[in-house]
């Protein structure tokens, strides 16, 4: 399937209260891993290095073509975020300019968005 939706999903998060450990699989890592394996309907799933935005525990970024908004979402666990996370990025590729009406946002997306970042513009 080809599609302009991406779920970008950063594989250097680990939660804060944790000290690194090099050895250690990081939570982002996981996440990125069961999203992955499970795959989620018209969203392509791609793994970033790093988002910058360490602070808040495990981070994503839900992005699609040039029309639709961008937003960047953190404070997700491991193993529990995954629902939330597959239930928002469905809803954010079945809308035409990124825009889910705040009430059918999952409740976690509606307290944790980082950022939001508006479509890019034509000439």
């Amino acid at each position: 399937m080809t599609t302009d939706v991406e779920l970008l999903v950063c594989t250097k998060c680990r939660h804060t209260d944790t000290a690194p450990d090099a050895d250690a699989v990081r939570p982002g890592a996981v996440l990125y891993d069961t999203l992955a394996a499970e795959g989620i309907d018209g969203v392509r799933i791609t793994p970033v290095e790093c988002l910058s935005n360490c602070a808040n525990g495990c981070s994503v970024v839900l992005r699609g073509g040039p029309e639709r908004w961008t937003y960047v979402y953190g404070r997700f666990d491991a193993v529990g975020g995954v629902d939330v996370i597959r239930e928002g990025a469905e809803k954010y590729a079945a809308t035409q300019d990124g825009l889910i009406p705040w009430r059918e946002r999952p409740e976690h997306l509606r307290k944790n968005c980082i950022a939001r970042v508006p479509p890019v513009k034509g000439p």
